[in-house]
C-alpha cells in the first residue's frame, strides 16, 4: 500500500445499533475546525441514509457522503455509504461493493484495517454502540499498528456487545462516555510529532490482499486453516484465522465473519431454510391432493395412495411448523 499523504492524527469512528443518536451527541462535542478527518461507520446495509446532513445540522463541522477519490480534509466528517465498504488507500478515499464483513456492507473492520495499514500511529480507532462485534479485531489491527485505540464506556452504550467486544479483544487505551469523548479525541487530534515508526504486520497486509481480492487463496492460505464450517453468504469453506483473537473466519472470496457474527449469520440462515421447507412440504401435500382428484376422475391410478401420501406430508407439516415457531429466531438487525 502506498504511503499516505495524511500527515496528522486521523479519525475512525465505528457503531451500529444506537450508533446513530451516539454519533449526534458527539459531534455536537467536538469543536469546529476540527484538526483531523474524522470517517465514520455506521451499520446501514443498503438502506438510504440522511446521516450527513443530520451530523452536519448537530455539529460545527461539515459531514459528508464520502466519494470515491477524495483526499481527506481536516475539520470534515467523512460516512461510508450505503452498500459499500470505506477504505483509506494512500491517503485517498476508496469505496467498495467487496464482500461483506459480519454480513455487513458498509461495515466497520475494513476501514479500521485500512486506517492501521495506511496512517499507522496516527490512527486513532473508536468503537461506539453496537451489537456483536464488529470492529474489534480492526481496533485491534490500528493498535498493532501503533494506533491509539478509544472505546465508548459499555454503561453508556445504547448497546454495550461491540464496546465490550472491543475491551475483551485489545488493550484500549481510553474507555470514556460520550460526554467525555469530544474533549479526548480533540487531544488525539492535535499533531504530534513524535510518533515512532511501526512495520504492519505481515499477517494483516496479507488479510488485506486476500479482503481485497488480491491472491485470495494464497493469501488466506498462508494465514489461516480449513474449518469444518462453510459460509452463510456464498456457501466457500471458511478458513479459520491463525492465533486471532476474537476467533475469526473468512472464505476465499472475501465473506469474513467473527465467531459472533458467523452464529447470528447461521441463525438467519437456519430460520429462512426451515420457513423454505415448510412451504415445499406444503406444496408438495397440495400437488398431490390436486393430482388425486384428477386422477379419480379420470380414472387413472391409484387415487388412494396419493391421499396417503399427502396425509403423511401434512403431519410432517404440523411437526415442522411447531418446530420452527419454538426454534430461536434470527438476530435483530443492527442498523
Amino acid at each position: 500500500m502506498p504511503d499516505s499523504p495524511i500527515s496528522q492524527q486521523a479519525v475512525f469512528i465505528g457503531a451500529s445499533a444506537g450508533g446513530v443518536y451516539a454519533m449526534l451527541d458527539l459531534v455536537a462535542e467536538l469543536p469546529g475546525g476540527f484538526p483531523a478527518p474524522v470517517f465514520f461507520v455506521q451499520h446501514i446495509g443498503t438502506h438510504r441514509s440522511q446521516l450527513a446532513s443530520l451530523l452536519s445540522e448537530r455539529g460545527p463541522n461539515r459531514a459528508v457522503d464520502a466519494k470515491e477519490g477524495e483526499v481527506p480534509a481536516a475539520g470534515t466528517i467523512y460516512i461510508a455509504p450505503p452498500d459499500h465498504h470505506m477504505l483509506l488507500e494512500g491517503g485517498v478515499i476508496r469505496l467498495s461493493r467487496g464482500p461483506k464483513e459480519h454480513h455487513a456492507r458498509p461495515a466497520i473492520d475494513p476501514l479500521f484495517r485500512s486506517a492501521a495499514l495506511d496512517c499507522g500511529p496516527r490512527a486513532v480507532g473508536v468503537v461506539l454502540t453496537g451489537r456483536l462485534d464488529d470492529g474489534s479485531a480492526g481496533l485491534r489491527a490500528i493498535k498493532d499498528c501503533g494506533g491509539i485505540a478509544v472505546v465508548q464506556d459499555p454503561a453508556d452504550a445504547h448497546e454495550p456487545s461491540m464496546p465490550q467486544s472491543a475491551m475483551a479483544t485489545v488493550q484500549v487505551d481510553h474507555v470514556v462516555a460520550l460526554r467525555e469523548m469530544g474533549r479526548l479525541l480533540l487531544e488525539l487530534a492535535q499533531p504530534r510529532a513524535d510518533l515512532p515508526a511501526v512495520e504492519p504486520p505481515s499477517d494483516l497486509r496479507r488479510e488485506y490482499a486476500a479482503a481485497r481480492g488480491d491472491h485470495a487463496v494464497e493469501n488466506l492460505k498462508a494465514i489461516a486453516e480449513p474449518s469444518m464450517f462453510s459460509c452463510p453468504d456464498c456457501g466457500g469453506v471458511l478458513f479459520e484465522l491463525n492465533h486471532k483473537q476474537p476467533v475469526r473466519y473468512r472464505c476465499h472470496t472475501g465473506h469474513a465473519f467473527s465467531l459472533r457474527s458467523l452464529a447470528a449469520t447461521q441463525e438467519q440462515v437456519t430460520d429462512a431454510a426451515l420457513w423454505s421447507g415448510l412451504r415445499a412440504l406444503q406444496e408438495k401435500e397440495a400437488l398431490l391432493r390436486r393430482l388425486a382428484r384428477v386422477q379419480a376422475r379420470d380414472g387413472i391410478g391409484d387415487a388412494a395412495d396419493l391421499l396417503r401420501e399427502a396425509d403423511e406430508l401434512a403431519a410432517a407439516s404440523a411437526a415442522l411448523r411447531k418446530l420452527t415457531l419454538q426454534a430461536p429466531g434470527p438476530a435483530l438487525p443492527d442498523a
